[in-house]
């Protein structure tokens, strides 16, 4: 039976009802990749750790833990990525403690032992929870945290600092928005026009006064380096922006190296990247 232009049409209204109504659900599904078994230990990288829950608003624990290293030295608040749980990143967090780097990471609600299911309110409330943490129980002060965010958790760091008083904030291989990498997904491409803009850190980075250090590897093969450098164009000073060249999506860290390191914790000590 041939499909006339009306017919035409009213499968099309349909399609995009329906794809409206379940897209959430759909977002979610890309966005997030949690693993609940922890593979890692921080005792199998030498590392002293204390566990830590935090309780969300809306009644979620979420289990972290805290490294401690220097009272004086700022504090990292580590936002990790949408795949697996915090005990993929100790290796990173390694790094850290041994420029004397305090370091708080947890799990957003899903992952992990973190209870509840992912969502993008879920993710935003459980990234303010984890700094409010530090601030009530933990008796930090906010001008010693440094608000630090690796590829979705970038969207944490950058929204945290817009409701926070933050000392600075680092960010990692961080897209524009859900709209802008959903132009590269397929069908979703075409669909992108008409997608909301979620995990918005185009538009979020320009409200954030405090010194941003922006880092995007060159061979990112997930976000684009250009939009390392698009989220640096839109940024306000003071902000810097470190290019690791030849890096990809989750290795900048290894290979950037001692000029990694080097780089992060001048910037977390200092809010400035020293060039020399």
């Amino acid at each position: 039976m041939p499909v006339n232009g009306l017919s035409l049409l009213v499968i099309i209204i349909l399609f995009v009802i329906l794809f409206s109504v379940f897209y959430k659900n759909i977002e979610n599904h890309f966005v997030f990749f949690p693993q609940s078994t922890l593979e890692y230990f921080p005792e199998e990288f030498n590392l002293k750790w204390q566990d830590i829950y935090i309780t969300a608003p809306d009644g979620n624990k979420l289990h972290g833990w805290l490294f401690r290293t220097d009272p004086d030295a700022p504090y990292i608040l580590f936002y990790h990525g949408n795949a697996g749980n915090i005990s993929h990143r100790l290796d990173n967090i390694q790094l850290l403690t041994q420029k004397n780097l305090n370091v708080l990471i947890f799990d957003y609600r899903g992952y992990g032992k973190s209870t509840g299911k992912p969502s993008e309110k879920g993710f935003y409330l459980d990234a303010l929870s984890a700094f409010d943490y530090l601030v009530n129980e933990e008796k930090i002060k906010p001008e010693k945290i440094v608000v630090f965010g690796r590829s979705l958790g970038a969207a944490a760091a950058i929204d945290v600092a817009t409701k926070r008083k933050v000392k600075s904030v680092i960010i990692e291989s961080a897209f524009l928005s859900t709209r802008h990498m959903a132009r590269r997904m397929g069908i979703f491409s075409l669909l992108s026009p008409f997608l909301p803009a979620h995990y918005n850190n185009l538009e979020k980075i320009a409200m954030i006064s405090v010194p941003k250090l922006i880092i995007h590897g060159t061979s990112d093969d997930i976000v684009p380096y250009a939009m390392g450098e698009k989220l640096f164009e839109a940024a306000t000073v003071p902000k810097f922006f470190y290019s690791i060249e030849g890096a990809d999506h989750n290795d900048t860290y290894e290979v950037g190296g001692s000029e990694y390191i080097r780089i992060f914790e001048g910037f977390a000590r200092d809010s400035k990247v020293n060039t020399d």
